[in-house]
C-alpha cells in the first residue's frame, strides 16, 4: 500500500506553554488536547507517520509535553519554522517579526517528504471522517503523474463550523461539476440569526447570505509530494512582490488557488459531515469540553487515547 504522512502545523505554539497557549488546552476527559484526537484519528485511518513543524525554541518543551508521548504510538520527525529560513539572497525585513505563513511552513518539511500527505492545524479537532476520506483518496485515487497537481480537502459544513459565542471567518466554496473545487470565497464575520439564516460579509464589507448547506474549507488538503518542490521554486517571486511587507503571509491556501486559476491543479472536495471543533473564544472551552466528552460517552473515542 501507497505510504502516507500527515504534518502538522504547529509553529504558532507560544515558547513557554502553560494554561494560556490554546492549542494545549487540556479539553479532552482524561486531559487530551485537541492534537491528540487528530493524532489518534489519523493514526486509525491509516497514515504511516506524523511530521510536526515547530519552532527550533520550544523543542524541547514540545517533545516533553507532546512528542515523547506520541513517539511511543507513532513515526513522528520534526521540521522547523524559523523567519530566517528564506532563499539564497533574500533577507528578514528589519522590523519583521511576524513567520512567513503556512506554506513556508511547509517548505521546511520537503527533506521528510517521500509520499503523499495530509496537512492540517494543531488547534482544530476535525473528527475521525476527514482523516479517512483524505488518507483513502491519496492511496487509492490521487494520480501521482496527472499533468496538474491532483489535490484533494475536507470541505466542511459551514453549520458545523459555527461557534455559539461570536462570529467566524470561513472559505465558502463554489463547487463544480463532480466535487471539483472552482473558487473559495472567503467569508467574515458569519453568523446565525435569530430566523437561523447565516449572514456574513465580503472583503469589501457587504453582507452576504450563505447556505446553511454550503461547503467551508478548514484548511485540512491532502497532496503530492511534488507539491512541496513547487512551493519551494514559487517563494522567492512571491518574496519579490511581498516580502517587504511586515505583515504578508506565504499561505497555503493562496498558493492553490493560484495554480487552480492558472490549470496547474486541481482540487477534489471529499464532503465531510464530522462536526469541527476550534476555541476561536475562550466561551468555547466549555463547549468542546462538552462536545469531546459526548463522543466519549457514546463510544466513539476511548475515555484515554494513548
Amino acid at each position: 500500500m501507497k505510504k502516507t504522512a500527515l504534518v502538522i502545523m504547529a509553529a504558532g505554539l507560544g515558547s513557554r506553554f502553560g494554561g494560556g497557549i490554546k492549542q494545549l488546552a487540556k479539553l479532552g476527559p482524561s486531559g487530551e488536547i485537541i492534537m491528540d484526537y487528530s493524532i489518534h484519528d489519523a493514526i486509525e485511518a491509516g497514515f504511516d507517520k506524523i511530521v510536526f513543524i515547530i519552532r527550533k525554541d520550544i523543542e524541547k518543551d514540545f517533545r516533553e509535553i507532546i512528542g515523547n508521548r506520541i513517539e511511543k504510538v507513532a513515526k513522528c520527525e520534526y521540521a522547523f519554522q524559523e523567519i530566517d529560513k528564506l532563499p539564497e539572497g533574500y533577507s528578514v525585513p528589519e522590523g519583521r517579526t511576524k513567520p512567513w505563513g503556512t506554506a513556508h511552513a511547509l517548505i521546511q518539511v520537503r527533506d521528510l517528504i517521500d509520499c503523499p500527505f495530509a496537512v492540517i492545524n494543531a488547534d482544530d479537532f476535525y473528527g475521525k471522517e476527514g482523516f479517512k476520506l483524505i488518507h483513502d483518496y491519496l492511496v487509492n485515487q490521487m494520480d501521482d503523474n496527472a499533468s496538474a497537481f491532483d489535490i484533494c480537502m475536507a470541505g466542511y459544513i459551514v453549520g458545523n463550523t459555527l461557534s455559539d459565542n461570536g462570529t467566524v471567518n470561513r472559505g465558502v466554496c463554489r463547487m463544480g461539476e463532480n466535487d471539483y473545487l472552482k473558487e473559495i470565497n472567503e467569508t467574515y464575520d458569519i453568523e446565525k440569526r435569530a430566523d437561523g439564516s447565516l449572514v456574513g460579509s465580503d472583503a469589501n464589507g457587504n453582507e452576504v447570505r450563505v447556505d446553511g448547506d454550503a461547503i467551508v474549507s478548514m484548511n485540512m488538503f491532502g497532496l503530492p509530494e511534488k507539491f512541496l518542490d513547487t512551493l519551494i521554486e514559487n517563494f522567492p517571486a512571491w518574496l519579490d512582490k511581498n516580502g517587504k511587507e511586515m505583515k504578508s503571509e506565504y499561505l497555503l491556501p493562496q498558493e492553490i488557488s493560484g495554480l487552480m486559476q492558472e490549470g496547474k491543479a486541481t482540487v477534489r472536495v471529499l464532503k465531510d459531515r464530522d462536526k469541527w471543533f476550534g476555541v476561536t473564544y475562550a466561551e468555547d472551552k466549555e463547549a468542546v469540553q462538552k462536545s469531546l466528552k459526548d463522543l466519549v460517552d457514546k463510544g466513539v473515542y476511548p475515555a484515554s487515547l494513548f
